[in-house]
């Protein structure tokens, strides 16, 4: 039994809301994040793509970790536990009055860079690169925030009004949702300016404007590039009237030139042209980040010189592809160890495709689903339990009970590979999701005097 002691309320978005509580049982504290929609079957929950993305992911030492899924079936709420970090990187530069120095910022963007390597060489990308999607703990950083996310080969086009419009690639922008997995590196360029400089380089109140932004620093692309958007658009005036861009060096004069120029890589109009993750991490200015890695991967295999065979089992998601392979090639969500073609990716529609992340399933497609195929046996899950008493919820700083139950197994050391899930079925260990009743904040005897306690850091929209 998992018993949560509901701490502070750490910030709110459109699809859910974050609360820091602390394990009674261990004493650790854990971020709960839990969903505003609700949820028909453990099928549906099973297909949302954040749980299927960071299944596919984990573990990374950049990728947050999703400890414990929470699913109550009758009342369809759905929490997923990840571990708690310190801070966001909005949080670590907000007021801040002097410059974070130049090695301290590489190194956390050495690390988003890792993490946005590992997501694209497994076939997703993540499509909300945001400060606030990037997560510190000491000198530690981890990508969050997978709710956004899409497989990279699934057929376009995509949704338009994906990612924080500051952080919006051109091609997001400009076309009726043609843009591929390198907005998440026109992400990561903004994001990394915005740590060194102390304020967002392209802050458009609007969609023109936050074009117009573009056109300020990096000048008007060529034409031949805006009539390839062009042909794929439909509401935007593609009538820009031609101008040089200033550039980003009087910006940020306190950073060196070589930042400098590999920012201006990953901010490149033309997303055939962008850096990929994996060039970006090979740049001649990460080349002491890379060397000390490859030191401290060498002495971890000097440590265990005889578990060879288990470390030679799980493919190396850095090392799936050859340096020389085109880097646009990357990989589809698919079962472990399956191979396809990248033309085979582009039959079937986006939104049915079975080797892509799938959508969340309304309860019509799961009834009609159930009718076709044959009833299977019951698997051993732990169903939600009614709560007799409120010494299972929540307890607030007060010592006062919000009636949030917590009860279940966690999921087995492991579970987050496909590897691990199949080990547990085999051993015929009972494993499930855990289950909660209610995750309302405060009780209602406390409603109105608990109503302000908070201020989110995310009320400021972006």
């Amino acid at each position: 039994m998992h018993k949560y002691r509901l701490i502070s309320k750490k910030g709110e978005g459109t699809f859910s809301e974050v609360l820091k509580a602390q394990s009674i049982k261990s004493g650790r504290y854990v971020a709960i994040k839990c969903m505003k929609n609700h949820f028909d079957n453990l099928e549906t929950v099973n297909n949302l793509r954040e749980i299927q993305a960071l299944r596919r992911l984990s573990p990374h030492q950049n990728i947050v970790k999703l400890n414990e899924v929470l699913y109550d079936e009758p009342t369809g709420r759905l929490a997923l536990v990840f571990e708690l970090m310190d801070m966001n990187a909005y949080e670590m530069i907000r007021g801040r009055r002097h410059y974070l120095t130049e090695p301290k910022v590489k190194v956390m963007m050495y690390q988003l860079t890792k993490a946005l390597d590992h997501m694209h060489r497994n076939g997703i990308f993540h499509r909300d690169i945001k400060p606030e999607n990037i997560l510190l703990m000491d000198d530690q950083l981890k990508l969050a925030d997978f709710g956004s996310c899409r497989g990279v080969y699934s057929k376009q086009p995509y949704t338009e009004y994906i990612s924080t419009r500051w952080y919006r690639a051109p091609e997001c922008l400009l076309t009726d949702g043609y843009y591929s997995y390198k907005m998440d590196l026109w992400g990561t360029g903004c994001v990394w300016f915005e740590i060194l400089s102390l304020f967002p380089l392209f802050p458009g109140t609007n969609e023109l404007d936050q074009i117009q932004k573009i056109h300020n620093v990096l000048g008007t692309p060529p034409q031949d590039l805006l009539a390839k958007f062009q042909r794929n658009a439909s509401h935007m005036d593609f009538n820009f009237p031609p101008k040089e861009g200033s550039g980003i060096a009087r910006l940020i004069p306190h950073v060196s030139q070589e930042c400098q120029e590999l920012i201006l890589r990953l901010l490149a109009y033309n997303p055939e042209e962008r850096l990929s993750a994996r060039q970006a991490l090979k740049s001649g200015y990460m080349r002491d980040l890379r060397e000390a890695d490859k030191r401290e991967d060498g002495k971890e295999r000097q440590r265990a010189p005889e578990d060879t065979e288990s470390s030679q089992a799980p493919p190396d998601t850095d090392r799936r592809m050859s340096d020389d392979r085109d880097p646009g090639t990357l990989p589809s969500i698919k079962s472990k160890g399956e191979q396809i073609e990248k033309g085979q990716e582009d039959d079937g529609a986006e939104e049915t495709d079975s080797r892509l992340l799938p959508p969340i399933a309304n309860a019509s497609q799961v009834q009609a689903k159930a009718k076709q195929q044959p009833q299977k046996p019951n698997s051993k899950i732990y169903k939600s339990q009614p709560f007799k008493t409120m010494s299972h919820g929540f307890t607030t700083s007060t010592g006062t009970s919000t009636g949030a139950g917590i009860v279940g197994m966690p999921p087995p050391s492991g579970f987050g590979t496909d590897s691990g899930f199949n080990a547990h079925q085999q051993s015929g260990k009972k494993f499930g999701y855990a289950s909660m009743t209610n995750f309302s904040t405060t009780s209602s005897s406390n409603a109105d005097k608990n109503k302000k306690l908070y201020v989110s850091p995310y009320a400021k929209k972006r």
